[in-house]
């Protein structure tokens, strides 16, 4: 009996040094781009700290507030553009374009005119990760 507890209580240590030395998992879908796109200025959680945001005129915008400064309304087909490099009117802006974000598959959104239209899923996918920051 003692030597089936023995091997038992092995066997769960292996495991634990196995799962320990594991590879954590990657982030993957909007997390993944979040990561890979925005996290270098507008920080991990949106707030525009990132670490390439050190000294840059303007600042990154603080994302956690998109909502709170468009009337509660989280601007989604704006954010969209702006990833995209349609931005309106801040070519004072250091956002840089991201063309990868039109790659790949495409789903109809309508962008409040409503009329449906073919857009890249990535783009409505981390769109709809940045509303998940807001406060």
């Amino acid at each position: 009996m003692r030597a089936v507890i023995v091997a038992g209580m092995t066997g769960l240590g292996l495991a634990g040094l196995v799962a320990a030395c594991a590879p954590e998992p990657q982030p993957t879908g909007a997390v993944a781009d979040y990561a890979t796109y925005c996290a270098s200025c507008h920080g991990p959680s949106g707030r525009g700290n990132g670490p390439a945001a050190v000294g840059m005129q303007p600042a990154p915008a603080d994302l956690t507030m998109l909502a709170s400064q468009n009337r509660g309304i989280f601007p989604k087909t704006r954010v969209m553009g702006q990833l995209v490099g349609y931005t309106m009117g801040r070519s004072e802006s250091h956002m840089p374009i991201f063309e990868a974000l039109r790659e790949g598959p495409v789903v109809m959104y309508d962008d409040g005119s409503g009329q449906r239209v073919a857009t890249p899923a990535r783009l409505v996918a981390l769109a709809d990760y940045i509303q998940t920051l807001q406060q």
